[in-house]
């Protein structure tokens, strides 16, 4: 570790160095049109145990990064939604999640059984294929002017629900990684989702009270008045049993109004930073030794859940009456995966379970947040192959 290295400046030093190189890949992501996330990823497989080089940082340091970053990403998501949306998309929407929850993590499950992991591995390995990235999908919708389009609410719809899903997916993946006996399991989940609609029904019936609360004329106390509302709620919520992410999520619920416009932009560039090494450190942790092994299985599943996603998507769209160009649109741009694929594989590497889930989970990320963008920019020509041998008319 870097502290029995001795000095502050070589701490400055290689951590000025980390920053600047993360800034470097975002700047070529940005220049392909790509996420960063593939870029981050692969920096940490070549500066980790077993990379052409190893990063000497402290690793008290980078967990406490890492977390934060998990944190700010859950916070700027619940930021995206005000309450009247999560009401309208939890009563519209509840068959096409259902149905995305079904086509998606089905696939994990049965990638688990194939590779003969335990229950635990599979439980996560379900999540890692089930989840879309909002951040990724998010930014290529904004890149390309789509956020109009008339797929787009479907997209985000099925997005909200997703998110809605994770806060009770993290409480129970955290039991199960505990591994208390059955009747104390059952106990920890009934209080650990207890305490999440509490929160969430809170947030939607009295955001008002907490926008009101934090609302000030200075941009330095809303963002401090937000950040520590963020880690006291984070906290609370795990001493719970839930998740300090997801606590953080519902935080960003309950924000409304003004407030929340402005709260979005000043936590955005702090999420950015951390969130950037939180996927780096992630990958640090990974052998690349461990990726060969896995790569089939990661192409594989990649195709498959490429496909199922399309074929949720498709779905949920046509019951919205979107034309055939719309739902292959929508399908392309849900395919990607990331923050929250690589958030669930972190919690089976904390647990100590097979280190081949971080792996194939990294694998299977690097791909998808890659082929996503690239495929949702050729979707117009894809739909005109693809569905009716010719061009399709314009939605």
């Amino acid at each position: 570790m870097l502290a029995a290295g001795g000095t502050d400046a070589l701490v400055f030093i290689e951590l000025g160095a980390v920053v600047l190189g993360l800034a470097v890949l975002a700047r070529v992501a940005e220049r392909v049109g790509l996420s960063p996330i593939p870029l981050y990823l692969l920096a940490g497989l070549c500066f980790g145990d077993g990379g052409v080089a190893t990063l000497e940082l402290s690793e008290d340091f980078l967990d406490v990064t890492a977390q934060i970053g998990v944190v700010l990403l859950l916070l700027t998501l619940g930021l995206e939604y005000t309450a009247d949306e999560l009401r309208s998309t939890l009563r519209r929407g509840a068959r096409d999640g259902i149905v995305d929850l079904v086509a998606n993590a089905l696939p994990g499950v049965a990638a688990g059984v194939i590779l003969g992991w335990g229950a635990k591995e599979t439980l996560l390995l379900a999540g890692v294929t089930y989840i879309s990235s909002s951040g990724v999908i998010a930014k290529v919708l904004d890149d390309l002017g789509r956020l109009g389009n008339r797929e787009t609410p479907t997209v985000l719809s099925v997005l909200v629900l997703e998110d809605l899903a994770m806060a009770a997916y993290l409480p129970l993946v955290g039991i199960v990684l505990a591994g208390t006996s059955l009747l104390a399991a059952t106990v920890s989940l009934g209080v650990a989702l207890g305490a999440t609609v509490v929160v969430l029904v809170f947030a939607l019936r009295f955001g008002h009270l907490v926008s009101r609360a934090l609302s000030s004329r200075s941009d330095e106390a809303l963002l401090l008045g937000l950040l520590g509302s963020t880690l006291l709620v984070g906290g609370l919520a795990e001493q719970a049993g839930v998740s300090a992410a997801v606590g953080a999520f519902l935080v960003g619920i309950a924000v409304s109004g003004p407030v929340q416009e402005r709260a979005s932009e000043l936590v955005r560039p702090l999420r950015d930073v951390f969130a950037a090494i939180f996927f780096l450190v992630f990958s640090l942790r990974i052998d690349p030794s461990d990726l060969p092994p896995v790569a089939f299985a990661a192409l594989a599943l990649a195709v498959v859940t490429a496909g199922s996603k399309m074929a949720s998507a498709w779905y949920s769209t046509a019951r919205a009456g979107v034309a055939a160009r719309g739902r292959v649109r929508a399908g392309t741009v849900l395919i990607a995966r990331g923050e929250f694929s690589i958030v669930i594989a972190e919690l089976g590497t904390a647990a100590g379970l097979d280190p081949r889930l971080a792996a194939l989970a990294a694998a299977y990320v690097l791909v998808m947040a890659t082929a996503g963008p690239v495929l949702t920019r050729s979707a117009d020509a894809l739909a005109g192959r693809t569905v009716t041998g010719r061009a399709l008319p314009a939605p």
